[in-house]
């Protein structure tokens, strides 16, 4: 029989590294896990490649290669694993073990959850892959199967109601969240603005504007051109005094590190070791994805250290401007005069609201108990 009222233990199967976190992804995983093991029992099943150091326990044991996607044993060790330590629950991180989920289903016990990161198969067809039709019929299958599925966004929960006819009461959304739950004060802001400026001694009335991402990821990469092609033109004609700072790993050498932009106010600071200083230091941050599904992880994270945004509306899915107050502001798609204008009216207009519903709504700990909240219904 299957478990009903029951407090959630749960086994996650992670097929990746995840630990330690650096990546949005990643401490889209390691973040939430670290507030829902507060709030239940949780075990975590991954590959030998990480490195964990967390509060719960955590099984090394997946395989690295690829095969591991595929390998039947997997039924196998996953059952004997969630028996031996009494789970009630299995936690499937993506739609990419629907073959899998079915064999659980089949023969285990436990309930199945299934946390989605975006509708794959769309954000796969928006990069141009072939095969995502393919995909869409096995990502379908996934959440269809599974007890419970937990969606970064409304808009990606609606649509699998719609397309994939997976029945709603079975779905919640979980997005990604912040740990703080308050403004930096102006002071560390300050010093991280200094300690950003410190190699260039650019002047106190420069706006600093932030765009951070990994550069090898297609949508990235594209929303990186519409900035030096598009953007920053506009903004060098509208007479702002302002530096463009680009971080993020995986730029490809032919972009020479963007060297040929220095005088364009472009700066390119790449992969740094703590970017939070950056996300504090900025005044503005960029979001001009045009692609890619799901939340977009670093505009959460801009929010909550209390910055102002510019968005387009790819780029805002699953961030309710409501929550937002005056720090976000949404743009047409490719409407890059807009954009431009949204950029300087942000940087001369003072931002007094506090954020507060936004960290009630982007907390770990409120997304955590949302979480174990809907295993409950």
């Amino acid at each position: 029989m299957k478990h009903a009222n029951t407090t959630p233990r749960i086994l996650a199967l992670v097929p990746y590294k995840v630990f330690p976190a650096v990546m949005g992804g990643q401490k889209g995983i390691a973040l939430f896990y670290k507030y829902l093991a507060q709030k239940v029992s949780l075990n975590c099943f991954t590959t030998r490649n990480n490195e964990p150091d967390e509060s719960y326990v955590i099984y090394t044991q997946l395989s690295n290669s690829a095969t591991r996607y595929i390998n039947p044993a997997l039924f196998f060790t996953l059952k004997k694993l969630a028996n031996q330590t009494n789970r009630t629950h299995i936690l499937f991180e993506h739609p990419y073990f629907a073959w899998l989920i079915l064999l659980c289903k089949l023969f285990l016990q436990q309930k199945i959850i299934v946390h989605s990161h975006n509708i794959e198969s769309e954000r796969f067809k928006s990069i141009g892959k072939w095969w995502w039709r393919i995909l869409w019929v096995y990502e379908k299958m996934a959440y269809r199967l599974a007890d419970h599925v937990w969606f970064k966004t409304e808009e990606d929960l609606q649509y699998a109601v719609l397309y994939f006819q997976v029945k709603e009461e079975r779905c919640t959304v979980i997005p990604y969240g912040v740990e703080t739950d308050t403004l930096p004060d102006a002071e560390e802001l300050q010093r991280c603005r200094n300690q950003i400026n410190s190699p260039y001694h650019w002047p106190d009335e420069t706006t600093l504007i932030l765009f951070n991402g990994t550069l090898n990821y297609a949508p990235n990469l594209r929303a990186l051109d519409n900035i030096i092609n598009h953007i920053n033109p506009l903004l060098i004609q509208s007479g702002l005094q302002y530096k463009l700072l680009i971080c993020g790993k995986g730029l490809s050498p032919e972009k020479e590190e963007l060297k040929k932009y220095a005088d364009a106010n472009i700066v390119y600071c790449g992969f740094v070791d703590d970017i939070d200083i950056f996300f504090k230091g900025c005044h503005i941050f960029l979001n001009p994805l045009q692609d890619g599904g799901g939340i977009k992880t670093k505009l959460v994270e801009a929010l909550g250290f209390g910055k102002t945004c510019v968005s387009s509306e790819n780029g805002a899915i699953g961030v309710p401007k409501s929550v937002c107050g005056e720090r976000l502001h949404i743009v047409a798609d490719k409407d890059w005069p807009a954009y431009v204008q949204a950029i300087i009216h942000a940087a001369h207009t003072q931002v007094t609201n506090d954020n507060q519903s936004f960290y009630t709504h982007f907390s770990w700990q409120h997304i955590a108990q949302k979480a174990v909240q809907s295993l409950a219904e």
